[in-house]
């Protein structure tokens, strides 16, 4: 009889003592523990070396110390996925000194590793643009979830063949923005620029491309956003700020922010505001904190007088 037809109850590895199933050969009560499924009548191993699904790692006491075997888990932030080696320098993994001799062999190891680190020159342009994404992520203050949609929606674009045409940077910097733009994040195209090495111009078309092309589900922007960043660079007490968010938001459920500049329309509001408190506001000074023209901020501002907010 073959063993598949004896042995055709499958046992889940995951389960502690599981009583449900039966033996297959006296059909006694089949018990599972962390290492074996074993029958408590007659002995019998159905099965050994269970797959440990946890960490393997140890604990030690608190005068030595913690070391892990699993090693970093994958990221979509490298080029490799995070599984690069890397090549110590002058200590090894118990922290003890090496010897003149070794470390001038690890450095002629950590020369050879590093013009062997890239297959194709395709490869070296995602390690770059990957680099970058962190770069200007980090800059920005991102999120590690942000961080890592931007990664991999620039590996989408490589993959698509997206960067022809435009640069590495103008193509990271994109990335980021797009990231921003599909989690609803209020980030305008010249904070993503500017820790960017790449100019305005050059990042809004390839964001173009890639929306077009991927079909991102950027979700539109909103003045509301802008106006705690606002605030806080003008310097503007909790009440007038929290008015703002009022005429903000009673705007664009009439429908009047739509194909504006959100950053203006939300300094604006912040004008409006504080000019109705009776705080005294400078145009000028609001229009250089959201990066636009005075007439900008006297246009919105009319449009809020006649909606009447």
């Amino acid at each position: 009889m073959a063993t598949s037809e004896i042995y055709e109850t499958a046992f889940d590895e995951d389960v502690q003592n599981d009583t449900t199933n039966q033996c297959p050969e006296c059909d006694g009560r089949v018990a599972t523990n962390v290492a074996e499924t074993v029958c408590e009548k007659c002995g019998l191993v159905l099965e050994d070396e269970r797959i440990d699904h946890g960490p393997e790692w140890r604990s030690f006491s608190d005068d030595e110390q913690n070391r892990e075997r699993t090693g970093a888990p994958l990221t979509a932030t490298r080029h490799d996925r995070g599984l690069s080696t890397e090549i110590g320098r002058g200590t090894d993994a118990n922290g003890n000194q090496l010897s003149g001799r070794k470390r001038r062999q690890l450095g002629r190891l950590r020369r050879e590793q590093s013009r062997g680190r890239f297959q194709s020159k395709a490869e070296r342009n995602l390690a770059h643009g990957l680099g970058e994404v962190r770069r200007i992520s980090s800059g920005l203050d991102l999120t590690e979830t942000i961080r890592d949609q931007a990664c991999q929606l620039f590996r989408s674009a490589q993959n698509e063949d997206l960067l022809r045409g435009h640069s590495i940077e103008a193509m990271a910097a994109a990335s980021v923005h797009g990231a921003c733009r599909c989690n609803g994040l209020s980030r305008t195209l010249e904070e993503i620029t500017e820790p960017a090495r790449v100019e305005q111009a050059r990042v809004r078309t390839a964001y173009q491309t890639l929306n077009t092309e991927l079909g991102l589900p950027a979700q539109p922007v909103r003045p509301s956003g802008f106006i705690p960043q606002l605030a806080s660079e003008l310097d503007i007490p909790e009440r007038i700020r929290h008015r703002a968010r009022q005429l903000a938001d009673q705007a664009e459920s009439a429908g009047a922010v739509s194909g504006v500049d959100p950053t203006g329309f939300a300094a604006a509001c912040l004008y409006k505001a504080g000019c109705d408190a009776g705080r005294l506001m400078v145009q000028s000074k609001v229009a250089r904190a959201a990066s636009v023209s005075t007439v900008t901020i006297r246009t919105h501002r009319d449009t809020l007088d006649e909606l009447a907010v």
